[in-house]
């Protein structure tokens, strides 16, 4: 399954980059995120690994993110594993004059583990498209007011 969101961001692409590039900035825009915690590597380089925490109702969901590109400010590319799912995720960040830039992302799920996840990946693919352009808006609205 794949699919592509995006936003345009009413600010400079210099900004937008600070912003999405600082772990510290994901809870302002990321429902549920907890924790980022470096497991190998340099933090933000290719080939570093990641343990990403996000509670959901009374679970925590639990991301293994490994940097494949970053060639900020125009891409960000990284494998995210879970234990039900694996996905590749590509930011694309292009600016559209002085003030303005658009951030796409592609989304390939290459594996899905499990009855369930494979249920809902056949029966309700918009529901990753949603969640996906939901933290898009809020990074939009996070981008702007901050």
């Amino acid at each position: 399954m794949k699919f592509t969101c995006s936003v345009e961001i009413d600010q400079p692409i210099k900004r937008v980059i600070q912003l999405f590039d600082n772990p510290a900035n994901m809870k302002e825009w990321q429902d549920g995120f907890v924790s980022m915690e470096l497991l190998s590597g340099v933090r933000g380089k290719v080939g570093a690994k990641s343990r990403l925490l996000y509670k959901s109702g009374k679970h925590v969901v639990e991301l293994i993110e490994t940097i494949q590109v970053k060639n900020l400010p125009q891409e960000k590319t990284a494998l995210y594993e879970h234990k039900h799912m694996v996905n590749i995720m590509s930011n694309y960040f292009t600016a559209l004059g002085t003030d303005k830039t658009k951030w796409e992302v592609v989304i390939e799920y290459t594996k899905f583990i499990g009855f369930f996840p494979k249920l809902m990946a056949l029966l309700m693919p918009g529901v990753f498209k949603k969640q996906t352009q939901k933290w898009l808006d809020q990074f939009k609205k996070f981008a702007e007011t901050k």
